[in-house]
């Protein structure tokens, strides 16, 4: 109710320390208010208590709520209507390469490589209202998983079906899924085109070469950021897949082209990032979205509607009442 209601000068507020010193100075000079006549005995007087007299504080009352609403006016009570309009200066379009390869059900990062990037992932799209986005999946060939798109509901729905299957052959085709992102933006008319490509091993399938599809991120004007995904050392990975159709996890040696993913992230103006845990994958994600932001110009239209016009008239008529029940019902008694 109050969201929008505002005081121009609250410092006048400071004025209200007045009422309890009026306070103070009703009550010592009370007594002497009235008219006051010394006899030597009030026995030939008969005293009625009426309800006037003790109605007489009632004067004070007013006065008191007068000055109070004198107060608060001069502290410009007003509520203020804001609208706000977005432009968009600069827009992002962004294609996520995905590795989906059975390497990434990896468990060094938890709960494995796959659903741990797909919990940052899904942070990091939320957070680019102002950008499309797109989704490439691949492991020895690559298809797009969801070309790129404003709508964010779509690409979430999409990442959250991202899992590893038979369906597409094994291996890790870098090229190919790199050649797939670029496909999917050299025909975007976006002032920055982006591409986040992880993986979590080395290039051994596919029939396009990962330095040529690098070659075509720079001629479209597409910048790389590749992310190895991988504890140092050895990973509890699958190795074989049991009769119930269940993966059988063994430790083996972590692979990553990393002097590949160096070269490819240099020669189009990106980054190389290497994440050995949960912790560092957000961190990067997070680094990414710092460094690849939307420009947006935002303008703001404030219409102030001024309250303090009602409380200076109310104020006005309390006056006037105390001074006319002064001269009249108050004027004169016992």
């Amino acid at each position: 109710m109050f969201a929008n209601f505002t005081f121009e000068n609250p410092e006048f507020f400071w004025l209200f320390l007045l009422l309890p010193l009026a306070i103070a100075w009703y009550f010592w000079k009370k007594n002497k208010q009235t008219a006051e006549l010394r006899i030597s005995s009030t026995k030939g007087f008969k005293v009625k208590s009426g309800l006037l007299p003790k109605l007489r504080p009632v004067l004070f009352v007013l006065r008191l709520l007068s000055l109070a609403l004198i107060i608060t006016a001069m502290a410009r009570p007003r509520t203020v209507d804001v609208s706000t309009k977005t432009s968009s200066t600069k827009g992002i379009d962004i294609v996520m390469a995905i590795d989906v390869s059975a390497s990434m059900l990896a468990r060094d990062l938890q709960p494995n490589r796959l659903d741990a990037l797909k919990g940052v992932a899904e942070e990091f799209i939320k957070d680019r209202p102002g950008d499309r986005i797109g989704l490439v999946v691949y492991a020895g060939e690559s298809f797009t998983k969801t070309p790129i798109t404003s709508d964010k509901s779509i690409v979430l729905d999409a990442l959250n079906d991202i899992e590893y299957n038979n369906i597409l052959e094994n291996g890790t085709a870098i090229g190919s899924g790199l050649a797939t992102a670029v496909n999917r933006l050299k025909d975007s008319e976006a002032e920055s085109k982006v591409i986040i490509l992880l993986t979590d091993g080395v290039n051994n399938s596919g029939f396009i070469d990962p330095n040529t599809a690098s070659e075509l991120a720079v001629e479209f004007g597409i910048k790389v950021y590749t992310i190895g995904v991988g504890s140092n050392g050895t990973a509890l990975s699958p190795v074989a897949i049991l009769p119930n159709g269940r993966f059988q996890f063994g430790n083996i040696q972590v692979e990553i082209d990393e002097a590949l993913l160096k070269e490819i992230a240099a020669s189009t103006g990106g980054k190389y990032f290497r994440a050995t845990n949960n912790e560092k994958l957000e961190s990067i994600y997070e680094e990414i979205d710092s460094l690849e932001k939307t420009e947006i110009e935002e303008f703001k239209y404030y219409n102030y509607d001024e309250k303090f016009r009602p409380l200076v008239l109310l104020a006005g008529g309390l006056l006037l009442l105390e001074i006319l029940l002064r001269l009249t019902i108050f004027r004169s008694f016992i």
